[in-house]
């Protein structure tokens, strides 16, 4: 999606260790209007598909994910990453890796929240190992629901998650995917498509 790359070459920082800093307009600054664009091209790549949830993980993808579900006319849910006296009931648990917090967390959903036979689409900010995405298929596949999709804002395509997942047969649909970076010039390359 040339917008969101174009947001990418503008404001996007490349640290070491092939971290790319989006926080201006994606994961901590946010602008609605690009996340409106993102939902619209993500609500034709999926058209077709029966979808009747959102499913993101706390706390990057939560904005990305409430405005595709407002453009699906579906519900949204976001995994909890900590404990809360407020999560009451029976629960869907798993853990997941954090590539940039170098940390497990136990991610967390109340199971009436996602339904056996439910058809899920799952939005997420960034896809690099993938490991938040399995933690989000194994919640799924707890509770028995379709996963319809994978909906990725930025891919690093050089590291394993995006293969690993197409090569499951999950349709991941990225908006950007990132060849490669360069940390000392700073210049992102993109996959062409």
């Amino acid at each position: 999606m040339k917008e969101l790359e174009d947001r990418i070459r503008e404001q996007g920082i490349v640290r070491a260790g092939n971290v790319l800093k989006v926080d201006s307009f994606l994961n901590h600054q946010c602008d609605p209007q690009l996340f409106a664009s993102m939902a619209e091209e993500w609500k034709k790549r999926f058209a077709g598909k029966q979808i009747d949830k959102v499913l993101t993980i706390e706390a990057s993808g939560i904005g990305i994910a409430a405005i595709v579900a407002e453009k699906l006319g579906v519900p949204f849910v976001f995994a909890k990453k900590t404990e809360s006296i407020n999560l009451d009931g029976e629960q869907y648990r798993t853990q997941v890796f954090s590539f940039t917090k170098k940390k497990t967390y136990d991610v967390i959903v109340a199971k009436r929240f996602i339904n056996e036979g439910e058809h899920v689409l799952l939005i997420d900010d960034f896809l690099a190992s993938g490991k938040a995405i399995l933690g989000l298929l194994d919640l799924c596949k707890q509770a028995g629901a379709v996963v319809e999709g994978i909906g990725i804002a930025i891919e690093k395509s050089f590291q394993e998650g995006g293969e690993l997942l197409r090569s499951r047969g999950y349709n991941v649909q990225s908006l950007a995917r990132i060849a490669a970076m360069d940390d000392q010039t700073g210049e992102v390359k993109f996959v062409e498509d």
